[in-house]
């Protein structure tokens, strides 16, 4: 079978899609019910202060960027809340920097006790495109307001707002809260659904759970839990198999690697190092 030629600002700008994609993907999380105290505590012992795990995304054989997610040093008062400061940067390296450079960074303000956000943001720099963005959640009201930053004047432009469920989470809340899940209690071929509140838009993905099995990353060999997002039709990714992902099977459940089928090849992303993790990791020498 031969390899069909694809220009390299194609490949840069499917990656930035996949990345973005991936993020969604680790970091997808459930609604939760309240209760009359607004906040409703979520027992964790996943992850920690000071966590980092860093990233190699790769297309084909090529290395084409990197990512780093961290959980800060110091808790933060928001909303009269203790909070998680969590954030992710993602980038290009090497020569497609120099074609379409991608330099984002997401964070977001987390519940200590309850997992949910109080402030996200996203600045994103994707070659010549720009996007500044700020979300505060009101849990009390029920509702978000969402402002981006006038590319001109770099003035923030009028909020939206947006009637929300009660406990909505944004993607990087929806990260540590996935790390939280029993997957003891399913079995292989259950399907879950994952929810919750990205840019202007609630969203639902039905996700299957694969079982267990052992995945090698840049970082070592692992015990991991596989999961299979299953992806609506759509002009990116080939087939209803066309993501995969594996978390790792001990007390962290960190994201260890996707692979994901696209119509112009296969892309991935996977762990390469790791530091100040909560528990004993699963790797295996």
């Amino acid at each position: 079978m031969g390899y069909r030629k694809v220009p390299l600002l194609k490949i840069v700008t499917n990656m930035k899609n996949f990345v973005s994609l991936f993020f969604i993907t680790i970091i997808l999380s459930s609604f939760t019910s309240g209760d009359e105290k607004v906040y409703e505590e979520i027992p964790h012992e996943s992850f920690q202060k000071g966590e980092v795990l860093d990233y190699k995304v790769s297309f084909g054989i090529f290395n084409i960027g990197s990512a780093k997610m961290l959980i800060r040093d110091n808790y933060y008062r928001v909303n009269h809340r203790d909070c998680y400061k969590v954030d992710i940067y993602g980038k290009t390296t090497g020569m497609v920097d120099w074609v379409a450079k991608v330099d984002d960074h997401w964070g977001a303000y987390v519940d200590t006790a309850a997992l949910v956000p109080h402030i996200s943001y996203r600045i994103i720099k994707e070659g010549k495109y720009r996007k500044n963005e700020i979300v505060r959640f009101d849990h009390r009201t029920n509702l978000i307001e969402a402002k981006v930053k006038d590319k001109k004047t770099g003035e923030y432009k009028e909020p939206n707002y947006y009637a929300a469920p009660e406990n909505i989470r944004d993607m990087l809340a929806g990260y540590l809260y996935l790390r939280t899940i029993n997957f003891s209690k399913m079995d292989e071929g259950d399907i879950f659904t994952m929810k919750g509140f990205f840019e202007d838009t609630f969203y639902e993905l039905d996700v299957k759970y694969r079982g267990k099995e052992v995945v090698k990353t840049k970082a070592g060999k692992f015990n991991a839990i596989k999961l299979e997002p299953i992806m609506p039709e759509n002009k990116l990714f080939d087939g209803e198999d066309s993501i995969l992902a594996w978390i790792s099977d001990d007390k962290n459940k960190i994201p260890l690697k996707v692979e994901a089928k696209m119509f112009i090849g296969s892309t991935g992303v996977e762990l390469s190092g790791y530091k100040n993790l909560r528990n004993e990791v699963s790797i295996l020498r």
